[in-house]
């Protein structure tokens, strides 16, 4: 099984990079972040012609996640209330960042984790709050099966190997100390990295700013990967980061991750 993520910054801007991009690496599950369109008004019939069904949580103009997935879904949980139920998790999904299907005894949960704007901002209190609301879902979640897979833009770099220039981390957002200790917290339910079990070195980035020329100079953010509870991990036979949609014309800021998962039963 191949599983993929991509933050592509508007579905209705990309389509056409994400169709070519399928047509080339035609992955069993595409999870995408920041849609930026309601619902009604997907492109769905673009994905559809490929194979894929679809599954969508978005609002207008921000955040909004979907899963493509070429097999049916056994079920999904739309956002941190369809399993918690919580007046907080309620007010969180105002804001379409959770999207979680099951597959064969097997939870992919896409995630578009809040930014923060900056740590001194009622945005960056937001984001811990969320990351502890993520915590409490995940916890449910595991009592259902020990086969997840997290993966999206999570929006925090959690070594300094996975930034181009740490210095001076400690006081940016995505790399904070309470950033990075709320994600471990999380992690430590039975979470590891996939790609980290392939890749060592740094330089590997997912994310690259427009400006400065960030992505010619490689000046860019590990941000988006997959997290894996254990019988998963042991299955994970490769990780890459696939840098060539950045190379194209108006691309997303962010590129795809691919997992691949050597399963017994197989999708």
């Amino acid at each position: 099984m191949k599983i993929a993520t991509w933050n592509v910054n508007s579905i209705r801007t990309r389509k056409d990079h994400i169709v070519q991009w399928l047509q080339t690496n035609p992955v069993d599950i595409l999870c995408l972040q920041e849609t930026k369109v309601i619902d009604q008004d997907f492109p769905r019939p673009f994905f559809e012609d490929l194979g894929y069904q679809i599954y969508i949580y978005g609002q207008k103009a921000y955040n909004g996640v979907a899963i493509l997935s070429r097999i049916p879904l056994d079920s999904v949980y739309f956002g941190f209330s369809g399993l918690l139920n919580t007046e907080e998790a309620q007010q969180f999904d105002e804001q379409k960042r959770v999207l979680t299907g099951i597959i064969n005894g097997i939870a992919i949960v896409n995630l578009y984790v809040p930014n923060g704007s900056s740590i001194d901002s009622d945005k960056y209190e937001y984001k811990l709050n969320w990351l502890n609301c993520l915590k409490d879902y995940l916890k449910i979640l595991l009592t259902q099966t020990q086969k997840i897979c997290i993966c999206g833009d999570f929006n925090i770099a959690l070594e300094d190997i996975d930034i181009h220039n740490p210095k001076n981390r400690e006081t940016h957002i995505m790399a904070s100390d309470a950033e990075r200790q709320a994600l471990q917290s999380i992690l430590e339910l039975g979470f590891q990295d996939a790609f980290r079990k392939f890749t060592t070195e740094g330089g590997q980035f997912s994310w690259w700013d427009y400006r400065q020329a960030s992505f010619r100079r490689n000046s860019g953010w590990r941000i988006d990967t997959h997290y894996l509870t254990l019988p998963l991990y042991e299955v994970a036979s490769n990780s890459i980061i696939d840098k060539i949609p950045r190379t194209w014309e108006q691309p997303s800021d962010h590129t795809p991750v691919i997992l691949t998962l050597d399963l017994i039963t197989g999708v």
